[in-house]
């Protein structure tokens, strides 16, 4: 009954608490009452409980502590004492094994065969692989079938390491990237390299790499990409590498394979994206390729290649084509004509002869300022096929040719000027290969650099494309090393990208190497300068290739250049972090106990007025705006800058002291909240960075004022467009694109930000629309910024703040669970598909767009409600797209896809659509009663939608997807 009387056991959990102590102790879990002699024995067992735990590998995350205890324990100094003794037995190493075994022998016999000068690998005699002991090695994060945990990544790249490769190499069957870039290791790549069954991307690259080629390694079922350039390879190119059947980067350059012919069963590897064997004393006739669907890039320059050029058509995906400095006689293939991604054509240095092609740059779409180079120097070529008219951006190289010394040709001296063309230089002449740079020192040869053979020391950089523009970073490559290099102020042979791999989102990681100006080193303010660029987001973003994050700068042999504040110590600082918090954690539990039982006893008051005083505070990556500033940009806040009202307050356009045009969002005074949540707020919107989301630039707190300043949208809202005011109707592949680039930004929510975000109100006028038609989502992430409002929607302008579900958008099973999950934005998205398909409005004059959709579509007559005024389109496209929305806006929650679903399926509606090729600020538009005249795509037949008896609603005066009728709220089942 004494127990009764003090009432039940009080537990306390709190998994929020944890992360600031040290794993061992969230794992101790407390529950019965003690007394005082009970709290000897219930330490031991405590102890016991929790060795137990820590051995297993299964630590408990929870603190369950009985409030009487906590009151014993805190009186007892053994508490104090044992927990001191606790900490140092927990920091004893366990002997527990979880890697398999004979994975662990083979990792220390590739230690053993390595010789590590800076001691990057000396964790490698402790402990267990797979706890994260050791350095570079990444293992499965779950136990396989047999028990055991594995080694999935090596990550050796850039460590000065020399010594050979261990043939227990091989015992790492499961491992599938092999990464030992940029380092000095020699000898030969042993043939257990081919027991690797599951290895996706071989990384040899820029090493000392001798002998010939495994020929194993051909046999590998999984891998992706195989980089070996850059060493000392001899001997053939193996034949059994044809068998690569899943292979798409093949890149073999600068090796030595004298003598050897490149197999014509190359060209069935037909998976391939990049084949690169430039400057390998290859000979023999070049391989046709014309197999390979997806090839974007081929270089086979500075090789002794004879013969002539097949003449098989290349895929319409190739970028690059370089066969320069090679042995090559005969004509000029007509298959290089027409291929409409085509950006270097490179046969200069050959012995061609017959005319110069007339016509290489038809079908190429030269909008976003892409450009063509043709370089024909120094061949053997005599006529023109017809008179040249290139567009202003084709550049033609002819120098060297006998049609320039041609009294008949006169009209063609502009391109009989000997030029020199950036591209990946050979060696000085073609029989030799440049010889290696000195070991001394980490010098590697400056593949572009116009100083044949130049030994320079590079810096090294980890970079990340959050949200690329694009899903083959091939045809794109040349491009970003062009807006790369002038975003450093550096010339182009300075950057070269070594490698890249696709990462979930999809993000695109690269591996990028910077050399010195014609120098050996840089100097120490070059080096600060090219830092400063990467820590400092100094590079601009690009609409193509979006935003990006620095994931390491490695200044390597450069680090005695920089304070040691500046030097990577991470391993150091973690190991010092991990003993001070560790010693600390005794004390920082019995602190916490105390304070949350006097929390216990406080009462807290049901409401806070928020302090008029100011957090200082920086978020890295927005600015801190004062209200001066941002007053001063909106002339006072004046109503001819307002341009919407919404739950969270008004927005005004604003013109900042540097002349940046932003959207100003002022909240309103039940919309202000405490410092510390407002901040709050903006740390999280500041890590959103994709290019279909609207950017946030900062922020004012100050006193009464709260606003967050976003980038500013030209060309208003979606709503705006689909308007019948509207002067410039959007044609279908407009429409197409602006769904495609909302998807994106939506999927980055649901899948990339860091916690995930559901947007809960998209809309029309929530998809804003820049200088290029490019869709941004707005008012994402704002959930907790605004109050509730008091009727559902509001009628803003052309940015909306209204923050929860609309009417006609929101999800129908919402009505049943109160709940809005990623599918209810899946839900809102296909009810935005469905305007843009048809041009009304979710809710208009009592009628539903979902319903009217899904009648018509039940009649066979889905394409009556088609918008008017969008012109021409492809039956089968539109057919599908519509499907598609359907799809998304299905009563049932299961039943409708995924985004990721949504945004592959409109990936292939738009490979199908015609004139999809051009840039969204390149596209006609196309008024009602005109057709495009683009060529349909191969199964599709173009209609003109004013060919259609549309529904009286569609002539209908517009009203605005947010004022809706008052009283129409859609049903559970709207259909």
């Amino acid at each position: 009954m004494e127990s009764e009387s003090r009432g039940a056991k009080s537990t306390i959990t709190n998994p929020n608490l944890l992360r600031a102590f040290p794993l061992p102790f969230q794992c101790c879990v407390l529950t019965a009452p003690v007394t005082r002699g009970e709290l000897y024995s219930g330490f031991g067992k405590l102890l016991r409980f929790c060795c137990d735990r820590r051995k297993s590998g299964t630590w408990k995350r929870s603190i369950q502590l009985d409030g009487r205890s906590i009151r014993i324990m805190l009186r007892s100094r053994l508490f104090y004492l044992g927990s001191i003794v606790f900490t140092f037995y927990l920091m004893q190493p366990t002997d527990a094994q979880i890697t398999a075994p004979w994975e662990v022998d083979a990792l220390k016999a590739i230690k053993g065969r390595l010789i590590d000068p800076q001691g990057n690998l000396k964790s490698w005699n402790r402990g267990d692989p797979c706890m994260g002991n050791w350095s570079r090695v990444l293992c499965y994060n779950a136990t396989a079938s047999d028990g055991y945990f594995h080694v999935l990544e090596l990550q050796l790249l850039q460590l000065n390491l020399s010594g050979t490769l261990a043939p227990e190499l091989g015992r790492l069957s499961r491992m599938q990237i092999m990464d030992f870039m940029w380092n000095n290791i020699s000898g030969s790549i042993p043939k257990e390299v081919g027991n690797i069954t599951s290895l996706k991307l071989l990384l040899l690259n820029g090493n000392q790499l001798s002998g010939s080629l495994p020929e194993e390694i051909g046999f590998l079922p999984d891998l992706d990409r195989i980089q070996i350039d850059q060493n000392h390879i001899s001997g053939p190119i193996p034949k059994s590498f044809a068998n690569l059947n899943k292979t798409k980067h093949f890149q073999l350059d600068n090796n030595n394979f004298s003598g050897s012919s490149i197999p014509s069963s190359y060209g069935n590897i037909t998976t391939l994206l990049k084949l690169s064997l430039r400057n390998c004393s290859l000979e023999g006739p070049v391989p046709d390729v014309s197999g390979i669907p997806q090839l974007g890039y081929l270089d086979l320059s500075w090789n002794q290649l004879r013969g002539p050029i097949p003449s098989g058509r290349l895929s319409t995906n190739i970028t690059t084509i370089d066969l320069s400095h090679n042995l090559l006689n005969g004509s000029i293939p007509t298959s290089f004509s027409g291929l409409s991604n085509l950006q270097r054509l490179s046969l200069d240095n050959n012995n061609l002869d017959g005319s110069v092609p007339s016509d290489v740059w038809r079908n190429i779409d030269f909008s976003g300022n892409r450009s063509l180079t043709l370089d024909f120097q120094n061949n053997s070529l005599t006529n023109l096929s017809n008179p040249l008219s290139p567009p202003a951006n084709v550049t033609i190289l002819l120098s060297g040719n006998p049609i320039c010394t041609s009294q008949n040709q006169l009209n063609i001296t502009q391109y009989c000027q000997a030029k020199s063309v950036l591209v990946p230089r050979g060696p000085a002449n073609n029989s030799t290969v440049c010889p290696r740079c000195s070991t001394d020192l980490p010098y590697e040869n400056i593949p572009m650099s116009p100083i044949p053979c130049l030994c320079a020391i590079p810096l090294y950089v980890e970079y990340r494309l959050k949200s690329p523009g694009f899903w083959d970073f091939v045809p794109y490559e040349d491009q970003f090393q062009q807006y790369l290099s002038s975003g450093l102020s550096l010339s182009l042979y300075q950057l070269e990208v070594s490698t890249f791999m696709w990462e979930e989102g999809p993000r695109l990681k690269m591996y990028l190497k910077l050399f010195p100006n014609n120098t050996a080193y840089f100097n120490d303010s070059e080096v600060y300068r090219l830092r400063g660029m990467f820590t400092g987001w100094l590079i601009r973003d690009s609409d193509i290739f979006g935003p990006y994050e620095l994931l390491k700068f490695n200044p390597g042999w450069y680090n005695k250049l920089l304070p040691d504040g500046a030097k990577s110590s991470l391993s150091t600082g973690a190991i010092v972090g991990i003993v001070v918090a560790t010693f600390a954690a005794a004390a920082f539990l019995s602190s916490l106990i105390t304070l949350v039982i006097l929390k216990r006893r406080s009462r807290h008051s049901s409401s806070k007025k928020r302090s008029v005083k100011r957090i200082p505070m920086k978020i890295d990556g927005v600015k801190d705006f004062t209200f001066e500033e941002l007053s001063h940009g909106t002339n006072d806040f004046s109503d001819s800058a307002l341009i919407g009202q919404g739950g969270y307050g008004k927005v005004y356009r604003g013109i900042l002291s540097d002349g940046t045009v932003v959207a100003i969002k002022r909240a309103q005074q039940g919309s202000l909240q405490g410092s510390k949540e407002f901040f709050t707020e903006i740390e999280l919107l500041s890590r959103l960075h994709h290019r279909n989301l609207v950017s946030l630039l900062g922020y004012c707190d100050e006193e009464d004022e709260q606003m967050l300043v976003y980038e500013f949208m030209p060309n208003g809202t979606l709503r705006d467009h689909l308007s019948v005011r509207s002067k410039e109707p959007l044609n279908f592949p407009m429409r197409l694109r602006i769904a495609l680039g909302s998807s994106r930004g939506i999927l980055y929510l649901h899948t990339e930000a860091d916690p995930p975000i559901f947007h809960r109100d998209i809309k029309a006028t929530n998809i804003l629309l820049d200088s290029k038609f490019i869709a941004k989502v707005a008012d994402f992430g704002l959930s907790r910024l605004a109050p509730e409002p008091e009727t559902e929607g509001s009628a803003p302008g052309h940015v909306s703040t209204v923050v929860k579900g609309t009417p006609g958008y929101l999800d129908p099973e919402y009505f049943l669970t109160h709940k809005l999950t990623d599918k209810s934005d899946v839900y809102s998205l296909g009810v935005v598909f469905l305007e843009l398909l048809t041009g009304m409005q979710p809710i208009s004059h009592g009628r539903n767009i979902v319903r009217e959709v899904v009648a018509a579509n039940q009649s066979g007559m889905i394409l009556s409600v088609v918008d008017s005024r969008m012109g021409s389109y492809p039956t089968e496209c539109v057919e599908k797209f519509a499907a598609l929305a359907l799809r998304c806006c299905r009563d049932e929650t299961d039943a409708r896809p995924s985004m990721m679903e949504v945004m592959r399926e409109l990936e292939t509606i738009w490979e199908m659509t015609p004139e999809t090729g051009k840039s969204v600020a390149s596209l006609s538009v196309t008024t009602l009663g005109s057709s495009n005249t683009a060529t349909p795509s191969l199964g599709s037949r173009m209609v003109s939608s004013s060919g259609y008896d549309h529904h009286q609603y569609m002539s209908s005066s517009d009203v605005s997807g947010s004022n809706l009728l008052s009283g129409v709220v859609p049903s559970i089942n709207p259909r």
